[in-house]
């Protein structure tokens, strides 16, 4: 399959053009779950943030939900349980989609189904999930990178057709570590620099090193773009993101922690190839293969 977004490949980063659109349904003939404000925001900015999304009674069972599995897995030694760098707090727990039945039910939460199909045109698969908590104090940051681009390079996902969405599973101020996004990112693939060595994911859900643009490309991005957007909100609130939006966070030295659900929605028409690394396809439970199966008829 031809590679339409090369990274890790040369000796200088790169900003290419991005060749698929940013909203996959026909919008002069189905307007679907999103007003046309909501619309536009998204096709501009590559985001959009929801507020009020889950009731506080939904909120309160997956805050319930999120630490009950931290308690469980405190002691657990698994790939899927992401610990700190520096420490042995839990970071981050995978493919929850799959192994715990409340969240697999929050994962066919049709509300949710409604929007990603729109926005993909298509039916969907979860094609990775994850609870990311940051604590306060000791809370780290998540370096700048497109989710694209790993899954492109890492996975082999063909096209920029997929959508990631974050519930805010605490109040996410300015100042505690939330998510940053530039508007505008998802227009413009930055090829990044460095090979990629087998086996990377072990290093890079503690501390991603390739697959961060460079500096000038990120500088390129927000003066060319919106700046950097900061959603804040109460929890419930979701915010959906195109995989190729730029995105980060910094570290919470505040003593309000940051949680959050992350689910990535993929077209079943998307489904993954052989990695465009030429590497080792990774595990199942970083990105869906053979349990790609769609989650609602339209």
């Amino acid at each position: 399959m031809e590679d339409l977004y090369p990274s890790r490949q040369n000796s200088k980063p790169e900003i290419i053009e991005r060749k698929d659109p940013v909203i996959h349904s026909d919008l002069s003939k189905d307007k679907g779950p999103l007003s046309d404000e909501q619309i536009n925001f998204y096709q501009k900015n590559g985001f959009l943030q929801i507020e009020n999304f889950f009731s506080p009674e939904e909120v309160s069972e997956m805050q319930k939900g999120i630490f009950d599995l931290q308690e469980s897995n405190r002691e657990v030694d698994s790939e899927k349980v992401i610990r700190e760098p520096e420490s042995d707090e839990i970071r981050s727990i995978f493919h929850v989609h799959n192994d715990d039945q409340y969240f697999r039910k929050v994962t066919n939460d049709q509300r949710i189904l409604d929007i990603v199909q729109y926005l993909l045109g298509s039916d969907v698969y979860i094609h990775q999930s994850r609870i990311n908590y940051k604590p306060g104090f000791t809370g780290k940051e998540f370096d700048w990178h497109s989710d694209f681009e790993t899954w492109h390079v890492e996975d082999g996902m063909p096209r920029m057709r997929a959508v990631s969405l974050s519930i805010a599973l605490s109040d996410n101020y300015t100042f505690n570590g939330p998510l940053m996004l530039i508007p505008g990112s998802q227009n413009y693939f930055v090829s990044c620099i460095g090979e990629t060595p087998e086996e990377n994911y072990k290093e890079s859900l503690k501390k991603q090193k390739l697959g961060v643009p460079d500096h000038n490309s990120l500088r390129w991005l927000a003066e060319n773009g919106g700046g950097i957007s900061v959603p804040t909100g109460k929890a419930g609130a979701i915010t959906l993101f195109e995989s190729n939006t730029m995105h980060g966070s910094n570290g919470n030295i505040t003593p309000y922690s940051r949680n959050n659900l992350f689910m990535v929605f993929n077209s079943v028409e998307n489904q993954l190839v052989k990695p465009f690394s030429g590497g080792k396809e990774r595990p199942e439970f970083i990105a869906v293969r053979e349990g790609a199966k769609r989650l609602s008829l339209r």
